[in-house]
């Protein structure tokens, strides 16, 4: 029997992963796969699980993120740089990370036949440095992990970014979850708060900084770069993007009325805002992001009005922040084909 370890979050979908758990396994079993469970029971977890699977497994050896897009960060962050696959069982509010390898998101035996029959690639991610942001209702301590790495600057933590980062307006409905919206789940939930947040989000500058070009001071909306194309349940914001590219893509909106940023939801869910309303979109391999103080200049400590920055939906952190982009950081196992296999 193929043998896995499976790594869960019981807590994803408010609960129901766990719950769920238990007839997963079987499903499994009965497909054939010895199952080595793990179940988590805090954030951070999961990725220690993962780095423990990398230094007792044999290579190729799947390791299984139970879960939603939370629980694929963490394991792939534990993976990341070793020889073991990362597979997924699909079971969080958005599973972006299902949508860009093709994993079925809603149909278990799909998911079980892409572990079973599925293909092995190379995925990469952006290393992102930046200060941990003050806690708040549903927030959690974000603390340097030895799997992450060292920081470079004083004050900061690493994270690495496997499906996506953001900041501006994105960012702040995705910290908007961590205290609303509790009662409802999948795309929908990111919809509504992004109706509920964008009327009160708070405008603000950033200094921006692309491949060591000009620092630029944007008074931007949203700033966004995933590995693959959507993030936020299926919001295609990043259009043309693939997991093996060797430049990242990134997707800046400048300042828009609230209007045009409630109106800007429909065309980015289909990937049809970049050129509307100056918003752009460019390779990029590094980036500088500072917050900018009342005389106009970027500056290297944090805003009194924050500027959070996602890791992986987890936003956790803030602006100042430097993000280089690493390809190849894990192994990826998704369906046979998929869209960007011929890019």
């Amino acid at each position: 029997m193929p043998s896995l370890v499976a790594i869960v979050n019981p807590a994803s979908r408010d609960g129901r992963c766990g719950q769920a758990w238990p007839g997963i396994r079987e499903r499994l079993t009965a497909a054939g796969f010895e199952v080595e469970e793990r179940i988590t029971t805090a954030p951070g977890d999961a990725a220690r699980f993962a780095a423990e699977a990398v230094d007792h497994l044999p290579a190729g050896s799947l390791v299984v993120a139970v879960g939603g897009d939370g629980v694929v960060h963490e394991v792939c962050s534990g993976l990341r740089g070793s020889s073991l696959v990362l597979g997924q069982i699909p079971f969080g509010s958005g599973n972006d990370f299902a949508i860009t390898h093709g994993v079925p998101r809603n149909d278990l035996d799909g998911a079980i036949d892409v572990l079973m029959n599925g293909v092995d690639r190379p995925s990469g991610a952006w290393r992102l440095e930046a200060v941990p942001a003050e806690g708040g209702v549903g927030a959690y301590t974000v603390d340097p992990t030895p799997w992450d790495g060292e920081a470079e600057h004083e004050g900061r933590v690493v994270r690495w970014v496997f499906l996506e980062t953001d900041a501006g307006i994105t960012s702040a409905i995705s910290r908007a979850k961590l205290s609303r919206a509790r009662w409802l789940h999948g795309p929908i939930k990111y919809t509504w708060l992004g109706i509920t947040t964008i009327p009160r989000w708070p405008r603000r500058k950033v200094e921006v900084t692309l491949d060591g070009g000009e620092a630029k001071v944007m008074d931007i909306t949203m700033l966004a770069s995933c590995t693959g194309e959507t993030f936020g349940g299926g919001y295609r914001v990043c259009p043309g993007m693939s997991p093996h590219a060797d430049a990242a893509l990134v997707v800046i909106a400048p300042r828009l009325s609230r209007w045009k940023m409630l109106n800007l939801m429909g065309p980015v869910k289909r990937g049809k805002h970049v050129g509307k309303w100056g918003i752009t979109a460019q390779r990029v391999r590094h980036m500088t992001l500072r917050p900018v103080d009342a005389e106009g200049r970027g500056v290297d400590r944090p805003n009194p009005l924050p500027t959070w920055i996602q890791a992986d939906g987890e936003p956790v952190l803030q602006l100042p922040a430097t993000l280089s982009w690493h390809p190849a950081q894990v192994m990826v196992r998704g369906a046979a084909t998929v869209p960007w296999d011929s890019e």
